[in-house]
């Protein structure tokens, strides 16, 4: 919609929030990257208890690890808390935490020297697991041409402030329409352009898959490009080493099948993403996304259903 089509009020009201943005980012790099982390853990660990996504967070975890005690998921939520809350006041501040700052170790570094090099175009792929916004940072402080997807702000004006904050630190965002299947992405790897997406999250038309135990619909469009093109999927992870400061692992490739049976393949790749998301969960739970409702409405309702 344009600027003139739009109600005055709402345009009104996102030009009031975008302000609250930028007192936001401004405050935050003026405490500068460890103090921000850590109002920002506080902030996490006061608040986020309160909201109704502490309820989806046990519930999830109580799915995830059915075997733990009610002391262990307490512990996992408090953590995770922290790290969720840290990670939002990190973000204004990624510029500052990037490989080359010294806050930032990359193991397997060398593969990705190596993807810069040889500008074959891979997918990477990986989860919400810490400050998510590591992967794409290390990926392009590397060296490597990569874009990726992000789901659009609905203020367009705080929209086009993310854009411009990611661009300090070289990370080009686009949002795809269409969804899973973009056209964007295409065009991307069609000029050797590497391109990242998170591929943890529910999305409801995609293909069923087993994650912890439970059947769950993910994204087959990470997949789906890296058969396309004859590509592999490049997996990264993100570890919180100790308050603003992180360790990014690039892991082995991810070989695709190539059965001629190009359904087939395509949902053994998602299970491979979704055996290589549970594993890096499995490690370091108190890292990952929580909040989300990952898995479909009936699990949750057999949850429910036992008493948890």
């Amino acid at each position: 919609m344009s600027d003139k089509r739009r109600p005055w009020a709402q345009d009104l009201l996102w030009r009031a929030e975008a302000l609250g943005f930028d007192l936001f980012i401004g405050v935050v790099r003026l405490l500068g990257v460890d103090a921000a982390s850590a109002f920002g853990g506080w902030i996490g660990r006061t608040f986020g208890p309160l909201s109704g996504a502490h309820k989806v967070a046990r519930r999830n975890l109580t799915l995830a690890f059915p075997e733990k005690d009610q002391a262990w998921c307490a512990a996992m939520l408090k953590a995770q808390w922290d790290g969720l809350g840290r990670t939002f006041a990190e973000f204004p501040l990624m510029d500052k935490i990037l490989p080359s700052t010294g806050r930032v170790e990359v193991v397997g570094q060398e593969r990705l020297f190596r993807i810069a090099a040889e500008q074959i175009p891979v997918v990477f792929v990986s989860g919400h697991l810490s400050n998510w916004e590591v992967m794409p940072a290390a990926i392009v402080d590397s060296g490597v041409t990569c874009e990726m997807t992000y789901r659009a702000a609905n203020n367009p004006y705080v929209d086009e402030r993310i854009k411009a904050s990611r661009f300090r630190y070289g990370v080009r965002l686009f949002a795809p329409k269409g969804g899973d299947g973009a056209r964007e992405l295409l065009e991307a790897m069609k000029r050797g352009v590497s391109v990242a997406l998170m591929n943890d999250q529910k999305f409801n038309g995609g293909v069923e898959a087993p994650f912890f135990g439970h059947p769950a619909r993910t994204a087959p469009g990470p997949t789906r490009l890296a058969i396309r093109f004859g590509t592999v999927l490049q997996p990264m992870s993100v570890q919180r080493v100790k308050g603003a400061r992180f360790r990014a692992v690039v892991h082995d490739p991810i070989v695709l099948p190539d059965s001629g049976d190009r359904t087939a393949d395509i949902e053994a790749g998602v299970k491979l993403v979704n055996a290589f998301m549970e594993d890096r969960i499995r490690e370091r739970p108190e890292e990952w996304f929580w909040v989300h409702r990952r898995w479909p409405n009936e699990v949750y309702a057999a949850l429910a259903a036992r008493g948890d």
